[in-house]
């Protein structure tokens, strides 16, 4: 943690990213671990998955037109936006796929695939499925191109599966509009019956007539009177034909509103003008909510479009508004010379009826509806061979522009992919438990938290794997960061210049022991006279350290049951005694009596220039506060990463509630390589042993070469 002042002058804390680095840095083997794991799960994952091939169909999609154009039609149908869209989903329609699946036999294959050795047929309804869920329709953007893509476990039968969707796909396309012309021609064969039969009455009505009135053909139409009448007779059929079409336009457009007007309009009313206006209207409407799916409603784009779309359609309105009042006054005049050439029909068939007998009127009547009928029969007749002719010539709605073929390299699971997905969860994963388990860890990690959390300094950081300094090289940086801790504690009680002192810790396995070892070691060193005393009663392991004995020691100075001269022992380094714990009693109530300890101390005061206890832990043990409570100064050793620092606070405060001077805290067993946070504790000690163990070398190899030269 780093740290900065406040307005008030207090302490305020911050993360800095040095703090970040160092979780990295001190739980890297987690990170890692979960890296590989996941990287390791995912490689399997993708080892064992199965090999899915995909196989793709080019279609070009194109409204229904022949192939030729053998009769030129007034006004072909508009282009509708939506209607690669409709393909689009009827390609993947269930009467598509179902045609499919029996085509190739699927839910065979993949009854043997899903239930092995025939347990049971898969159903129509989940064969279905399947395929729904290998396939893949896809419309590329601003042409007529729809590819169709399978993906399967066999590449042979996904490329089968595609061509067979891309063939049962234009053959229902062919077939749907051939049904529809051949229900079509049905009706007009059936409505061509019916008129023949009309015709034929309307033929034996005039024979009868005539026959009743023995009228003669010749006679009766070379006057002049009766071509002028059939002329207007004719004109007026005319005139009535096209006043009504005019008049069925002006009601379908007057009964129409709004998109309903838009849409019917091109086909009740050929007008270019109209259908360019239509066209860019949907073309605008389409542009507009392909732009709607990017931006928003007030991007400028958007409504820069938006506005034209309304004065697309303001524009409509009023051509549409325009085309009804065209057609109103069309209809109007058609109107008009209907009823004059009516008027003018109706004053000659009363000129003709004065002029004529009275026969003539049946026969005119019955030989009117004969050439009306039989010009509808011609109309019907030359329709239906039209549409009979047209049912003949050859359609391409649907092109398979590339047909699919079998995939030779399969497309998913995608290894490198797969790997890079992995590598990253897995970092993100291991990144994520490392600040977790950061977080739950209360343990003391840095200085700061000794100082902001124990609210004292620190005076000695020691290096993990700490040996005997006896047993280690006396310039290794082990050895320097223990004079740093002599030097610590030479300033911290400098006024007195010696006492007594006592390393304590708030749990097991903390590093007193080795720590006041290794210190006392350091102080006999620098010419110190130092003796250590093994005041753990229960655990003694000094001992060990100094390999030698312990059956007598503290226990017996105590008990006055032998001299404090025959207890002491010489350990071989010089000015350093060591004195023994000594078996412990059956009984240790009142061993360590305050008293005789402080007479104890006292004596070894006078002889040493530093005393050194170990303790037993203070947590739990009752030896530690007794010996705090007599020493001239204590030390508290926290191991780096090891207890919560609530047992170190703790600790703290039962060393300060025995009453004992406590001088500072020696941070235990950093690892270094670690944790770069506590590097420059230790870098520039590592380069100066490095450097003078090279001198040492250098001069024993300088001595050796003086000493042969003397022989």
């Amino acid at each position: 943690m780093s740290e900065q002042l406040n307005n008030n002058g207090n302490e305020e804390s911050f993360i800095h990213f040095s703090d970040y680095w160092r979780v990295i840095r001190s739980r890297k083997e987690i990170i890692l671990a979960v890296m590989l794991l996941v990287l390791l799960t995912g490689s399997l994952i993708t080892f064992y998955l199965p090999k899915i091939y995909k196989s793709t169909t080019l279609l070009r999609v194109e409204q229904d037109t022949h192939d030729v154009e053998v009769f030129r039609r007034e006004a072909s149908s508009a282009y509708s936006p939506y209607f690669l869209l409709t393909e689009f989903e009827v390609i993947q329609a269930r009467p598509i796929l179902e045609d499919v699946i029996q085509n190739l036999g699927l839910r065979k294959i993949w009854s043997e695939t899903y239930f092995p050795g025939g347990e049971r047929e898969l159903s129509k309804n989940d064969s279905v499925a399947i395929l729904s869920k290998h396939l893949h329709v896809n419309q590329y953007r601003n042409t007529s191109l729809i590819a169709v893509q399978v993906s399967d476990e066999s590449p042979v039968l996904a490329s089968e599966i595609a061509n067979e969707i891309a063939f049962v796909y234009r053959e229902h396309r062919l077939g749907h509009k051939k049904s529809e012309l051949k229900r079509g021609l049905d009706s007009l064969e059936s409505e061509m019956l019916k008129q023949r039969e009309a015709v034929d009455a309307a033929e034996e009505e005039v024979e009868r007539i005539r026959g009743e009135l023995g009228i003669n053909f010749f006679a009766q139409g070379l006057t002049v009177d009766k071509i002028k009448l059939k002329q207007l007779e004719a004109d007026r059929i005319d005139y009535r034909v096209d006043m009504l079409g005019r008049k069925a336009r002006l009601d379908q457009l007057e009964n129409l509103e709004g998109d309903d007007l838009i849409a019917a309009s091109s086909f009740i009313v050929i007008d270019k003008t109209l259908d360019n206006i239509r066209t860019q209207l949907l073309d605008s409407e389409v542009s507009l909510r392909l732009l709607l799916e990017n931006l928003g409603e007030n991007h400028p784009d958007v409504r820069q479009l938006r506005a034209g779309v309304d004065e697309l359609r303001s524009k409509l309105r009023s051509a549409l508004k325009g085309l009804k009042n065209g057609l109103r006054a069309d209809y109007e005049v058609a109107r008009a010379k209907y009823e004059a050439l009516e008027e003018e029909l109706n004053l000659a068939k009363e000129s003709d009826i004065d002029a004529s007998r009275e026969k003539y009127l049946p026969f005119e009547k019955a030989s009117r509806n004969l050439m009306i009928q039989r010009n509808l029969l011609e109309a019907l007749s030359s329709k239906l061979s039209q549409e009979g002719i047209e049912l003949q010539i050859p359609m391409t709605p649907v092109e398979i522009v590339e047909p699919a073929v079998a995939a030779e390299k399969w497309s998913s699971p995608n290894l490198l992919l797969n790997i890079i997905m992995s590598i990253i969860a897995g970092t993100f994963l291991g990144l994520a438990l490392a600040f977790f388990l950061e977080y739950m860890d209360t343990s003391v990690k840095t200085v700061d938290d000794i100082e902001r959390h124990l609210n004292t300094s620190v005076v000695g950081v020691i290096p993990q794997k700490a040996k005997l300094l006896n047993e280690d090289h006396p310039d290794s940086a082990h050895a320097e960061a223990y004079r740093v801790l002599r030097t610590n504690l030479h300033f911290n009680i400098k006024e007195n210049g010696g006492g007594a002192f006592a390393c304590l810790s708030g749990g097991m396995g903390e590093g007193k022991s080795t720590t006041l070892y290794n210190l006392a070691f350091t102080c006999a060193a620098m010419g110190d006279k130092v003796i250590l005393v093994d005041s753990d009663l229960r655990r003694p392991v000094q001992h060990h350290n100094f390999k030698t004995d312990n059956l007598f020691g503290l226990t017996n100075v105590l008990l006055r049951d032998v001299p404090i001269e025959e207890t002491i022992k010489s350990t071989g380094i010089p000015n350093l005694d060591f004195l023994p714990s000594g078996k412990l009693p059956r009984t240790s109530i009142g061993l360590l009596d305050p008293k005789r300890l402080r007479e104890l101390i006292s004596t070894l005061k006078a002889r040493y220039d530093y005393v050194f206890f170990d303790s037993p832990p203070i947590m739990g043990v009752s030896d530690a506060s007794v010996l705090a409570a007599e020493m001239d100064a204590v030390m508290l050793v926290v191991q780096y990463r090891k207890y919560p620092r609530a047992m170190s606070s703790r600790a703290k405060r039962l060393i300060e509630n025995a009453g004992a001077n406590i001088i500072g805290v020696v941070l235990n067993n950093i690892n270094i390589l670690r944790d770069d946070y506590y590097y420059y504790y230790n870098s520039y000690y590592t380069h100066h042993t490095e450097d003078t163990s090279i001198a040492a070398k250098s001069s024993a190899n300088k001595d050796a070469v003086a000493n042969a030269d003397k022989f």
